[in-house]
């Protein structure tokens, strides 16, 4: 079989998901409840792996055991271990975020591509208006509208999330509606909701699956971002992005404040971009 056309077996996450032996071709693969995928890009096992690890080690909150390898802060805390606990704040804001949004933008864009007429036009136009505002910069100010906290800064990425979906929704919608058994289903009688979520929405969510892991990866940006500037999880509770700011002051002497962080959140906006990129491959059925 040649290399291109290897297939590689992702299992959900759990226990078992971080061993790398099992996954290799030729091994013997865990079952379990979870249903497996099968990926051709090989940057989705690297990807996801890293990803997983990441979360499990945040989940545990476990603690670096030599603290000369990552080095203290100005205050001699342990830089590896307020990296770790930092990323539960970073992943659960990328998380629930994009929650948010998919809830939001998602029944939004199913409305606006069945329904079609003024609706679809008034849609159109608040998100054509959103969309106009840098993302960044509407976070920004929606944040700093709601006050400086880690719930607030999910919601102000949520909301500024929103439009995204709302086109994608929206377009995958007005394209899967003509198809020849959308039409049958409308024909024997179906009412508009049972048409839109039993013949419509599955067939979309590959795409929506593939938008929401991209847009977890640049809600992390985004919550990093606004703990920078003081607008998201507040001290003494460790965040990446708030300990960037505090290691601004500290780039000549201690370098390595600011470097953990900023490979975590290199590592982990990477990870999820990995992932995006595999699905996206793995779901298009032209690559079948």
């Amino acid at each position: 079989m040649a290399a291109s056309d290897e297939r590689w077996d992702v299992v959900g996450v759990g226990a078992n998901s971080v061993d790398f032996v099992n996954l290799l071709p030729g091994y013997p693969q865990p079952s379990g409840a979870f249903a497996k995928m099968r990926i051709r890009d090989r940057r989705v096992l690297c990807g996801g792996q890293t990803a997983t690890a990441m979360c499990t080690c945040a989940s545990l909150g476990l603690r670096s055991k030599y603290v000369g390898v990552s080095g203290t802060d100005e205050n001699g805390r342990d830089v590896a271990a307020r990296v770790i606990f930092g990323a539960r704040a970073s992943l659960l804001a990328g998380v629930v975020a994009v929650l948010i949004a998919a809830g939001i933008g998602v029944p939004a864009g199913l409305l606006a591509g069945f329904a079609e007429g003024w609706i679809d036009v008034v849609l159109s136009r608040i998100v054509d208006a959103m969309l106009a505002c840098p993302f960044l910069i509407l976070a920004i100010a929606l944040a700093a509208f709601l006050g400086p906290s880690l719930s607030n800064a999910m919601v102000a990425i949520g909301v500024t999330t929103t439009p995204i979906f709302v086109r994608l929704t929206r377009g995958q919608v007005m394209a899967v509606k003509v198809e020849d058994y959308v039409e049958a289903a409308r024909a024997v009688g179906n009412p508009r909701w049972r048409i839109v979520l039993v013949h419509i929405l599955p067939n979309i969510l590959p795409a929506l699956i593939v938008q929401a892991t991209l847009s977890i990866a640049a809600a992390i940006i985004a919550e990093a971002a606004l703990s920078y500037l003081g607008l998201g999880e507040q001290p003494p509770v460790p965040s990446w992005g708030s300990m960037l700011n505090s290691a601004q002051r500290f780039l000549a002497n201690a370098p390595w404040m600011a470097v953990w962080p900023g490979v975590a959140i290199f590592l982990t906006v990477l990870s999820f971009n990995l992932v995006g990129d595999g699905l996206r491959d793995a779901l298009d059925p032209r690559e079948r």
